[in-house]
């Protein structure tokens, strides 16, 4: 088995690290980076200029970091590495619960893989300020890497551990609406700038991935990649049908 590791926090993440520690256990590992840090890129993919990529050994590991985004690094490593069987992103430094998955890059990885026929599995923790408790976590990844391996209808998988888990829960997206907020400032300058943020307006639905990690629980959020709303096209069909 070919296990294939990817982030956005780039390639001396010690995330990185963490979670090729736990993979090696089950399979040959390779990883393909960012060389600086690409986080909340998005699916971004590079098609404006070449991309590069230089062998970086750390670790033990056989490791290149690439000028890329994530996305970037699963589709050349897929290539330059033939009969991938899995790819893994992360251990993201923060969260991707909920909206954040929208545009986080840890995710981006494992979605590449989807995309590219492979089963893609991302994990991310919370910082609180420093790094994680990796040692803590390891137990943890352990057991969602057993899992998940023995399921192989789970093509894309979003991952989040508290910083102390109790236990393992499925769970869905935390979809929640926010009040944006444009906040100018001044830079030292003088030249007027902008933060974009947003404060939550909704609480917190119990089964999502917010809830879990709030009660100390590893979310593990099964995902697909069409975005339909079956639902609404079923009502749509029937209920306004349109002619050619």
């Amino acid at each position: 088995m070919r296990i294939l590791i990817a982030n956005d926090d780039g390639i001396y993440s010690p995330g990185l690290l963490a979670l090729a520690d736990v993979a090696r256990d089950f399979a040959e590992v390779r990883i393909y980076a960012p060389d600086v840090e690409q986080s909340s890129m998005g699916h971004a993919i590079t098609h404006s200029r070449p991309i590069s990529l230089h062998r970086t050994p750390i670790g033990g590991f056989e490791a290149y970091r690439v000028n890329g985004t994530p996305a970037d690094c699963v589709a050349l490593g897929v290539h330059m590495w033939e009969r991938v069987d899995l790819v893994l992103s992360g251990i993201n430094l923060g969260s991707n619960i909920g909206n954040a998955m929208w545009h986080s890059g840890t995710l981006a990885a494992a979605k590449q893989a989807a995309l590219l026929g492979l089963r893609g599995i991302a994990f991310s923790t919370p910082t609180a300020g420093g790094e994680p408790d990796f040692a803590r976590l390891r137990p943890y990844v352990v057991r969602v890497m057993e899992l998940l391996i023995t399921e192989p209808s789970l093509s894309l998988v979003n991952v989040n551990l508290p910083p102390a888990p109790a236990g393992l829960c499925w769970t869905r997206q935390s979809v929640r609406q926010y009040d944006g907020r444009v906040v100018p400032g001044k830079d030292p300058m003088g030249r007027t700038h902008y933060w974009l943020t947003v404060a939550p307006v909704k609480g917190v639905e119990e089964g999502t991935d917010r809830w879990a990690v709030e009660r100390g629980l590893v979310s593990i959020t099964p995902l697909r990649l069409d975005l339909t709303d079956q639902r609404e096209v079923t009502r749509l069909v029937a209920e306004r049908p349109l002619r050619p």
